[in-house]
């Protein structure tokens, strides 16, 4: 990829900017996290150049300053909720986070259960919490939430929650996911430290939308495609506009909520520091992009893919509500079609000619390679085979696994473990590879050259095995199939 964003820029364009919202406040800042802290791969997908650590990275450049508070909602406790990228409950991720903070030198001061009404299973991982000497705090429904402010900020309102006892002077409040209640417990928290007379504010982090970048600029369509199945919109913040004469851009939940949050503030505080939704987030994203030309290739790349994940899951699910027909629209708003990469024509060419299933993938320096279903590789093996081919300057034709290799594998697959198919999936064929690697030099510039085919688009003919998909996502090669399946069947893995 033409790399279009300035990473080390970012991040210290960004520590600076949350230190002046800090010192701003007097010394101390609630800061509600939105989105991904670490392994934010839509961001480096639509601003090349963005690592996928990078807000981390920027958290700990001021480490020393920051203390994590980490919210989880009851409810989702109690229901299991899973987390559709890790497959792991909610709770369990609590866990999982605090164990990669910690690793990372960062000071977590506690967990908060939100949303607390006495269910059995938020009292279980309250005690598992306590038995691993974890400190926890409840924080309560509260009824005609959020638009009973009078209600709402008084004792019977955040004045029933516990108050987290924090010591640094940014709070960071994070979360496994969405709906876990982080801005509540922010609010929440300046209640309590004006209650004790210490002057604190609240700020929202979130990356996207890019709020000095145009509403329809594709880097701000791509957020909207990413998150078409929520129904949610990027829209102009009026009032930013009236206040200030500017256009920026919000989402609109954050600009309905955002007459309820200023009078919260209010209430809170005497004053609201903010006139708009804009004005609380501290995002500094928009001025690391250094080219701007290739956000906009990368960010319709991403609309595009966000399409055919949708057409999948719909036909994975039979549910029609995953928000398909409002990616289509917003790909019209760019001006892009499902075409916009040769790879998809080359896969839909090479599954014409042959008759069977087949992929293609552009390689970094624009040349695409194609794979096609033979009698040993399935076509996602057989296009990673001829990719780290091309990055690795060998002749299609060159076999690099002998059949010798691989048959005795398709063997042990079909007559030992049940499996119909015989032929290889990927991460067997990776294997394979290695294994030929030990007498064969050219395997092992293949594996050393794996890398090269991080952030490649490959498209297939019809929809992968999960095992071929979950491959390539570990290797970072971005996949996009046809909604439709090699065979009719009423299941498929």
């Amino acid at each position: 990829m033409q790399i279009g964003f300035d990473n080390d820029k970012y991040i210290q364009l960004q520590a600076e900017h949350i230190r002046q919202r800090i010192d701003q406040f007097g010394g101390k800042l609630y800061l509600e996290f939105g989105g991904k802290l670490f392994d934010d791969y839509h961001a480096s997908r639509v601003l090349p150049g963005f690592e996928p650590d990078s807000k981390i990275r920027m958290l700990q450049s001021m480490t020393d300053e920051v203390e994590i508070v980490i919210a989880i909602n009851a409810n989702d406790i109690e229901k299991s909720k899973v987390r559709g990228d890790l497959g792991i409950t909610y709770d369990e991720d609590v866990l999982r986070l605090m164990d990669i903070f910690r690793s990372m030198g960062f000071m977590v001061g506690s967990v908060v259960i939100t949303r607390y009404g006495n269910q059995p299973d938020a009292d279980a991982f309250r005690k598992r919490l306590t038995d691993m000497g974890i400190t926890s705090y409840l924080h309560y429904s509260i009824p005609g939430y959020p638009y009973d402010i009078d209600g709402i900020v008084s004792e019977e309102g955040y004045g029933k929650n516990d108050y987290i006892r924090t010591s640094r002077p940014l709070v960071v409040v994070t979360a496994p996911g969405p709906g876990s209640g982080k801005m509540a417990t922010c609010l929440s928290q300046l209640y309590h430290e004006y209650q004790h007379g210490i002057v604190a504010g609240y700020a929202k982090f979130e990356t996207f939308p890019i709020w000095n970048l145009a509403l329809n600029h594709p880097v701000n369509i791509a957020y909207e495609a990413a998150t078409a199945d929520l129904g949610d919109d990027n829209i102009i913040d009026p009032f930013h506009l009236e206040a200030y004469g500017k256009t920026t851009v919000n989402y609109n939940r954050d600009v309905e909520i955002f007459p309820v949050l200023r009078s919260m503030m209010e209430k809170i505080a005497g004053e609201s520091p903010y006139k708009s939704p804009t004005d609380m987030g501290v995002n500094m994203a928009g001025y690391a992009i250094v080219d701007d030309e290739a956000c906009r290739e990368a960010s319709n790349n991403e609309i595009v893919r966000r399409y055919f994940s949708a057409a999948v899951e719909q036909k994975r699910t039979g549910v029609e509500d995953c928000g398909l027909n409002k990616i289509e629209m917003l790909m019209n708003k760019a001006g892009i079609t499902a075409n916009l990469s040769p790879a998809r024509s080359a896969a839909l060419l090479k599954a014409e000619t042959t008759g069977k299933p087949a992929g293609a993938m552009q390689l970094p320096d624009g040349k695409v390679v194609t794979g096609k279903t033979g009698n040993l590789l399935g076509a996602a093996s057989a296009l990673l085979m001829n990719a780290l081919k091309g990055v690795s300057g060998v002749d299609d034709d060159v076999d690099v696994i002998s059949d010798d290799v691989l048959e005795p594998i398709c063997h042990l697959k079909t007559e030992h473990l049940g499996n119909r198919n015989p032929r290889l999936h990927s991460n067997e064929t990776l294997l394979a590879l290695t294994i030929s690697s030990s007498t064969n030099p050219l395997a092992e510039l293949l594996i050393d050259n794996a890398d090269k085919l991080r952030g490649c688009d490959a498209y297939f003919s019809v929809i992968i095995s999960s095992t071929d998909e979950k491959l390539y996502k570990t290797l970072g090669i971005n996949v996009c199939c046809e909604p439709k399946y090699e065979q009719h069947r009423y299941y498929h893995k």
